[in-house]
């Protein structure tokens, strides 16, 4: 069964190194989320509608809000992945142009030939993180060095400017969308019904559907589920409470519902995930 070998957290999100041998149902996340293999039998992903390959020599590229999955295939052996959920803000401070590592299109392409030097990287970070779990100063040094190295490999935001009149020709949020969303975000757990969110949002079910779709890229149910996974990470790593009562708050109504929910989410139990985020320093 699939399982986090290590998380490393901190104000650049998180990495986590995963021991897959199972698929991911189809996601999305609000970072810029990069996979880069280490160890085992080559894979792949499927990002949006292609299934793209994950080598020793290649990486598979995810903009935020960019529906994919992992498609293990039964028949070869677990795969170890570096999966990096990197928060756009964190990326600003490296230069200001990479806050669209939040938006659509950061990354033109879903898959794409590494360099040796992220190779090393990617190797030394996963290395890293099991023999030092704790040392968040050498973790961010090194996933500051990876990240540096995958944009400018992969992007054009490596050196465009920002564009104030590009951003102002970008897509808006529709206010009543938005206001949705916020709802959402503030407490996914009381969300028990998509139908609810579209009756208090005061537009018509199919003109909510593609209105929320346009604006974010994803169904009100990815949304949703994304919001309860970050949501159910952030509780299952800093909190005290048990799963159960996460379970509970999260609007699951059976805890082996919330367990499969995190596992298919992030590739781990939640009670697995929990005992490698707290290993000593």
């Amino acid at each position: 069964m699939s399982s986090a070998l290590r998380i490393a957290q901190g104000k650049f999100g998180r990495v986590a190194l995963l021991d897959m041998d199972r698929p991911l149902v189809r996601h999305a996340h609000p970072h810029c989320h990069v996979l880069l293999k280490v160890e085992g039998a080559d894979t792949q992903f499927s990002v949006r509608d292609d299934l793209v390959p994950l080598t020793d020599d290649s990486a598979v590229l995810v903009n935020a809000w960019e529906p994919h999955a992992y498609a293990h295939d039964a028949r070869r052996p677990p795969t170890i992945i570096l999966a990096l959920y990197i928060e756009p803000r964190w990326l600003a401070e490296f230069r200001p142009n990479w806050t669209a590592s939040g938006r659509p299109g950061f990354f033109a392409q879903a898959a794409g030939a590494i360099t040796p030097r992220i190779r090393v990287l990617a190797d030394d970070m996963a290395r890293a993180m099991v023999a030092e779990p704790g040392n968040r100063s050498l973790h961010e040094t090194l996933l500051s060095a990876l990240m540096v190295s995958v944009i400018e490999r992969f992007t054009p935001w490596r050196e465009t400017a920002v564009s104030l009149r590009d951003l102002a020709r970008g897509p808006s949020i529709d206010r009543r969308i938005r206001t949705v969303a916020a709802q959402i975000k503030s407490d996914p757990g009381a969300v028990r019904q998509i139908d609810d969110l579209i009756s208090g949002s005061g537009v018509s079910r199919a003109q909510f559907f593609r209105l929320f779709e346009t604006s974010f890229g994803v169904s009100p149910r990815v949304y949703l589920n994304a919001a309860r996974l970050e949501r159910a990470v952030q509780a299952v790593s800093d909190s005290e409470a048990n799963l159960s009562a996460i379970s509970e708050s999260l609007g699951f109504s059976v805890p082996a519902h919330f367990s499969r929910f995190f596992h298919d989410h992030a590739g781990s139990s939640p009670s697995g995930f929990r005992a490698v985020t707290r290993m000593p320093v």
